[in-house]
């Protein structure tokens, strides 16, 4: 049986899946991280939990969030970012235009790709790079 929480699929496996299922399990990676981030910072209530994830993964977050990290990237990391921005999405939601849809969806198939090889280090460094800015506004 797989281990989904601590999973580690081979390379073959992982370079088979399209950026979007990447970003699609990149999406929930990143809301999974946000959530244990303000869930541990101390925020009390429901709707200021809500509000506060919301805040951080929308798509307009994600994209300053996928600028802040850039510059600490692979070349290999860097590559697969580039494939998730450029894959053709069908609809940008509203509240973003589709450059910051674009860089979301490049964040999530990173943050994805680097989940299912098991890189849980590399997603916790980068995650405490974007958070970063969070905390030094606290």
């Amino acid at each position: 049986m797989r281990d989904y929480f601590n999973i580690k699929l081979p390379d073959d496996e992982v370079a088979a899946m399209s950026m979007l299922a990447l970003a699609h399990i990149g999406d929930a990676v990143y809301e999974l991280m946000v959530r244990t981030y303000l869930g541990c910072s101390g925020k009390a209530t429901a709707r200021g939990l809500h509000r506060a994830a919301v805040a951080l993964v929308c798509a307009p977050a994600q994209a300053r969030a996928a600028a802040r990290i850039h510059p600490l990237l692979s070349d290999s990391e860097a590559a697969l970012y580039r494939r998730g921005r450029n894959a053709k999405v069908n609809s940008v939601p509203k509240g973003a235009d589709i450059s910051e849809y674009h860089a979301a969806t490049g964040l999530e198939a990173l943050f994805g790709w680097l989940y299912l090889r098991g890189e849980h280090a590399r997603l916790n460094e980068l995650f405490a790079a974007i958070m970063e800015e969070d905390d030094d506004a606290s």
